[in-house]
């Protein structure tokens, strides 16, 4: 997410002064309502949605995660990248290419 966006959503809050609703707790499980709203949008097909309902879904999960982010002081790069290592290790491409075998059956 670039930081014009980033600003914007930071900004957009500040504006309504919601900052003291959103508690750790709160985020998630907002990204968790938003998440399944996503869901949602593929209930009845995997390959007949709306898509401007599916962007708008997962605009919400996004910005609750930036939120998530922010509250935490965390860096979206280096958990991610933190998560990636651990992925790796856990499913080796060699291993893992083209089935979709947990980890730990590997």
């Amino acid at each position: 997410m670039n930081d014009q966006t980033i600003a914007r959503i930071r900004k957009f809050k500040e504006e309504r002064d919601w900052d003291k609703f959103h508690t750790p707790a709160n985020l998630a499980k907002s990204i968790s309502i938003e998440a399944n709203e996503l869901l949602e949008c593929f209930q009845w097909s995997d390959t007949e949605y709306n898509l401007q309902h599916v962007k708008e879904e997962l605009a919400d999960v996004l910005v609750y995660c930036r939120d998530l982010l922010d509250k935490l002081g965390l860096d979206e790069d280096e958990i991610v990248n933190m998560k990636m290592d651990q992925n790796e290790a856990k499913y080796p491409a060699d291993k893992a290419r083209g089935n979709s075998t947990k980890y730990d059956e590997l």
